[in-house]
């Protein structure tokens, strides 16, 4: 005959009020002995409450979020054997004494006389410095538990009740704390370590009239009605749950942003966060005494997908660094410091490497006329001309035709900033690093006027004189290779400018001109462009019309 059985809130120390978290079953749910019914989380810990019978799951009465207490009623079970549910209900009250003396004992207040004898001169001693073990206090039928994390070293100074260690058993985690105020004076164990009921564990130098109240050195706690009782009632309670929730309820720890413990989630938000790669400490909770919920890890991830995350760190913007070697191993080294101007160069390049989607179009230009032209205005005993002041003004109209290549993206991404005017900036080479002055309101400047502008610049970066501001404001960039050779590379954009051109050296080259092939002096174009501003086809269509400038520099005065 079936009988009914009322599975009710064990005894979970000195708590109540606790929520509940998961609900693991439903009604008309056939469970087994020891199947993990529901799971509560105090400040600093989770606890399964398991069924004291099997049966069929009837008339459930708790949800998510609810509070519980001991005594509170769970569920009914129906049982399929009367004497065996019998049996159980008979049991029943000895199941909250079989977990009292384990909560007990992490709560450091313990179950008889005798522990209470022990306690008294420990308590004393305490009053004095002294060296005292702390030992792995009572975690149930557990053996051989691996400590997963370490809280302290050696010489850190800690508070009564600090956490020192995590241990991780199949379906839960525990902290141990220090039931001493003091000086860690010795390690005794390392993560990876198993370790079992009695074994020690630190050293704590203590300090007079700072140790935890009557708690002994191989207690999890300080006693009565201390939050960290419940870490020791749930290594109790989760004895008892079944293999089924061994895999989903592992959690692995985190430490949190306060620093101290564990982050504040249940067994099913760590899994969730562990298979998605979530550091626990990086998420901010929004459940009850900000426990981290599913949704929160959710959040969490699409912010950072979205780019709306913490800044990344500045070494890597977020990329795993590359590991460190020692190189004076394979032979003799020399270590020499990077000049400031390169080290802000450099990490300037890098954001705007990893931010700016890079595309880059090549091509030539022939120069012959223009080299020609250049040459005899020089032996004419005119200003020196370089073929930069040309490439400039070539520049200036390709973008007064395409303007969006002088553009900027506005920092949301969702429009471009227009820019009436034009000023370009050269990447000038410096013995401390590469600089980029820039040439303001090119639009209205002669080619003679630019050469000498850009003269008197370059020699300012040389002698490392140049102003902030002769080096801000800057639309489009231009870096020329010209004077050192090479051929088509591929420059890095300027950010927030969108595009920026790369120009190397001219070599003569046979070109087919319809009748023969004829000499013609060639200079490779590198346009690298911003190609969330800037599509393939109208960097084509730029550098194609720059290529027209250059080859008949009467196309700049129209």
């Amino acid at each position: 005959m079936a009988k009914n059985i009322n599975i009710d809130v064990p005894d979970i120390g000195d708590f109540d009020e606790v929520p509940v978290i998961e609900v693991l079953v439903k009604e008309g749910d056939v469970v087994e002995i020891d199947q993990a019914l529901i799971v509560l989380e105090s400040d600093k810990s989770t606890m399964e409450v398991p069924a004291s019978s099997a049966g069929v799951v009837r008339n459930l009465s708790v949800k998510v979020d609810d509070k519980v207490s001991k005594g509170d009623r769970i569920c009914q079970l129906e049982a399929e054997d009367a004497d065996s549910g019998d049996a159980e209900a008979e049991e029943k009250p000895e199941t909250a004494p079989e977990a009292e003396p384990q909560d007990k004992a992490g709560d450091g207040g313990g179950n008889t006389a005798a522990d209470k004898e022990q306690q008294k001169p420990e308590a004393e001693s305490d009053s004095a410095p002294a060296l005292q073990t702390v030992t792995v206090p009572d975690i149930g039928d557990f053996e051989s538990v691996p400590i997963i994390e370490l809280l302290v070293a050696e010489g850190d100074e800690v508070e009564a009740d600090q956490a020192l260690l995590v241990l991780e058993s199949d379906k839960s985690t525990l902290e141990v704390p220090s039931p001493h105020a003091g000086k860690i004076a010795s390690l005794k164990v390392k993560v990876g370590d198993k370790v079992s009921k009695g074994d020690a564990l630190v050293e704590v130098q203590t300090t007079g009239g700072s140790t935890s109240g009557s708690a002994s050195a191989g207690q999890v706690a300080k006693p009565a009605s201390t939050p960290k009782a419940e870490e020791k009632s749930e290594g109790a309670a989760s004895d008892t749950s079944s293999e089924k929730r061994s895999s989903s309820d592992k959690a692995t720890p985190s430490k949190s942003k306060e620093g101290g413990g564990l982050a504040h989630a249940g067994p099913a938000t760590r899994k969730f966060a562990r298979e998605l790669g979530v550091d626990l400490s990086e998420v901010s909770g929004s459940g009850p005494k900000d426990r981290i919920l599913i949704e929160d890890v959710q959040r969490h991830v699409k912010a950072r997908i979205n780019n709306k995350t913490q800044a990344a760190p500045a070494d890597g913007m977020g990329i795993p660094p590359i590991p460190a070697q020692d190189f004076s191993r394979y032979g003799e080294i020399e270590e020499k410091p990077l000049a400031r101007i390169r080290k802000i160069s450099a990490a300037h390049l890098h954001r705007s490497w990893l931010n700016v989607p890079h595309v880059t179009q090549n091509d030539e230009a022939d120069i012959t006329e223009l080299e020609a032209f250049r040459k005899q205005t020089n032996q004419e005993g005119s200003a020196k001309l370089t073929l930069l002041p040309f490439i400039v003004k070539a520049v200036a109209a390709a973008l007064r035709k395409y303007p969006e290549f002088g553009s900027s993206l506005s920092p949301d991404g969702g429009s471009l900033i227009m820019k009436h005017y034009c000023h370009i900036g050269f990447a000038a080479d410096t013995p401390n690093g590469l600089v980029v002055p820039v040439l303001r309101d090119v639009w209205n400047k002669g080619i003679s006027e630019l050469a000498q502008e850009s003269s008197e610049l370059a020699g300012k970066a040389r002698d490392g004189k140049l102003k902030p501001d002769e080096m801000k404001g800057g639309c489009f960039s231009i870096s020329s290779l010209g004077g050192i050779g090479g051929g088509h590379f591929t420059p890095i954009v300027n950010a927030p400018e969108v595009a920026i051109l790369g120009v190397s050296r001219a070599v003569t080259k046979p070109v087919w001109n319809g009748k023969e092939f004829a000499p013609r002096l060639m200079v490779p174009l590198s346009l690298s462009y911003d190609h969330r501003v800037i599509d393939g086809a109208a960097a084509a269509r730029f550098v194609v019309y720059l290529s027209q400038l250059l080859g008949d520099i009467r196309r700049l005065s129209l």
